[in-house]
């Protein structure tokens, strides 16, 4: 499954590229104001911080929301105090674009995030020209070579990578490249299985000071909790914030994790 999305997502990339150029879009990233300091933003605090996630969609669950105005979502989530917005890109599988990106841009100051399968430099820069302060790397995505380029890359453009982990090996790959932002996926993105106790095994893993993110199997406060148990700093939460009816609600009641 992972094989397959980095493939698709690679594939729309070169149809963007056909009509809009490397040179283009670097010209355009170059052009943006400096990215928000996203770390600062994560880092640890006497309550759980949230990233809250634009998602119309996953392979896993299906539709989840139409989402007509993203803008008008990130704008709750930034009033529900939201430490960043996460705005997923991917269209085949998980409905977004970035669009998406850009009018959540354009709507809030809060430090975004582009969650899509990002294996080459021309999907970073576009991170960037379209308004992104994060930038998501998956480690079971990229081979070490790739992982150093791109990451480098994200922070030459003054954006904070987020290196996603799944595995004990994953981590160790994100320490030894030096990421200050690592989350764990509670979701193998192989067989798309889910472990709610991953993170907290993995947790001890990552150095002091590196902010560590909870990523999938949120859906209710109880399961914050038990991510904030575990070590986390932060939780980033999509299902529940998106088909729950009332963000703003959401948002409060997690961010009383202590």
């Amino acid at each position: 499954m992972l094989g397959d999305l980095v493939a698709g997502s690679l594939a729309d990339a070169a149809e963007r590229r056909a009509t809009r150029p490397l040179s283009a879009v670097e010209a355009a990233a170059l052009a943006r104001p400096p990215a928000l300091d996203a770390r600062a933003a994560l880092e640890r605090a006497d309550h759980v911080k949230v990233i809250a996630e634009v998602k119309r969609a996953s392979p896993s669950r299906g539709s989840l929301a139409a989402i007509a105005d993203p803008a008008a979502l990130a704008r709750q989530y930034a009033q529900g105090g939201a430490s960043a917005i996460s705005v997923l890109t991917e269209q085949r599988r998980f409905g977004g674009s970035l669009a998406d990106l850009e009018a959540v841009r354009a709507a809030v100051p809060t430090p975004l995030l582009r969650k899509d399968f990002i294996a080459e430099p021309y999907q970073v820069l576009e991170a960037r020209a379209a308004g992104a302060d994060l930038v998501l790397l998956i480690v079971a995505a990229l081979d070490d070579a790739q992982l150093s380029q791109l990451h480098s890359l994200v922070l030459e453009l003054g954006m904070t990578p987020l290196v996603e982990t799944h595995s004990e090996e994953e981590v160790r790959r994100a320490v030894g490249l030096g990421a200050q932002v690592i989350g764990v996926n509670a979701r193998d993105l192989s067989t798309f299985e889910l472990d709610r106790d991953l993170f907290a095994r993995l947790a001890p893993l990552i150095p002091e000071g590196t902010v560590r993110i909870a990523e999938s199997a949120v859906l209710g406060v109880d399961d914050v909790a038990h991510y904030r148990r575990g070590g986390a700093d932060v939780v980033l939460v999509g299902e529940a914030l998106v088909t729950g009816g009332d963000p703003v609600a959401a948002l409060t009641e997690f961010l009383a994790v202590s």
